[in-house]
Order: structure tokens, then C-alpha cells, then sequence
């Protein structure tokens, strides 16, 4: 297919299963994970320089999400070219992963999604409260 002609809107192109891949949570958190300074303070806005984090790194950054999940998702970023993997032969070994260019450029719209999902997250809560008291 040439570029003109990819349309998420089709079951079999390939721009819906990459729209697949980056709206999954996981993605979007080590995203902005590869660009915080894992404070996670009130208001960080994953701004910051890019740079590698270690496997533990991301794994103590994103808490619910277990071991299995975090490599198939690096791995899976890995693949599309949205994150490299370093191996350092140190003992023990240092594996350490980084945005790529593409990574990045992701990274800017995913970065607006997460804010704009903190930002009105007191108007959803009350939406939901609303509704839920409506269909009762």
C-alpha cells in the first residue's frame, strides 16, 4: 500500500494495527516514561530531555504493570523503531532503552493525550457521577 492509501477506518490496514498499538496504555506510559524525570510530581509534564532508562528504571516508574507486559511492550516499541535496546557487556549486564527519532516524534502527540487526560480529569469524574445517578 502506498501512503496515500493507508485508512484506519479499513479492518486490514496496517495503520489500524499500529493506531492499535500506541493508544494501549502501556505504550503511551513508557512513552513519557523514556522523557520524565521520574519524580512524579503533581503537574510533570514528561518534558524533559530524552534519555535511557533501564528496564528496572521503567519498571519501578510504571506501577500495576507487570514484568511480562513491560518486555512485550518494549519489545513491540522495539520492532516498530520507536525505541532502541542497548546492551552494555558489564556484569551484570546493562540493558538500557531510548527514543528514536520516530519515538519522539510520537512521544509530542502522546505527551498532549496524557496532560489533556490530567488536565480534565475532575470533568470526566463528574460526568461519570452524573450519568451513573441518571441511569440509576
Amino acid at each position: 500500500m502506498s501512503k496515500a492509501e493507508y485508512d484506519a477506518f479499513l479492518a486490514g490496514c496496517p495503520s489500524r494495527q499500529l493506531l492499535d498499538r500506541i493508544t494501549d496504555k502501556w505504550v503511551t506510559l513508557v512513552l513519557a516514561a523514556l522523557r520524565s524525570d521520574g519524580s512524579h510530581r503533581f503537574g510533570a509534564d514528561c518534558a524533559g530531555e530524552p534519555h535511557p532508562r533501564r528496564y528496572s528504571e521503567l519498571f519501578r516508574t510504571l506501577p500495576g504493570v507487570s514484568q511480562k507486559m513491560l518486555t512485550q511492550t518494549l519489545r513491540a516499541l522495539e520492532r516498530d523503531g520507536m525505541i532502541t535496546r542497548t546492551v552494555e557487556p558489564t556484569v551484570p549486564v546493562t540493558v538500557t532503552y531510548e527514543l528514536t527519532d520516530l519515538g519522539y516524534s510520537l512521544h509530542e502527540m502522546i505527551r498532549g493525550l496524557k496532560s489533556w487526560a490530567e488536565a480534565h480529569m475532575d470533568d470526566v469524574l463528574a460526568n461519570r457521577a452524573a450519568y451513573d445517578t441518571r441511569a440509576g
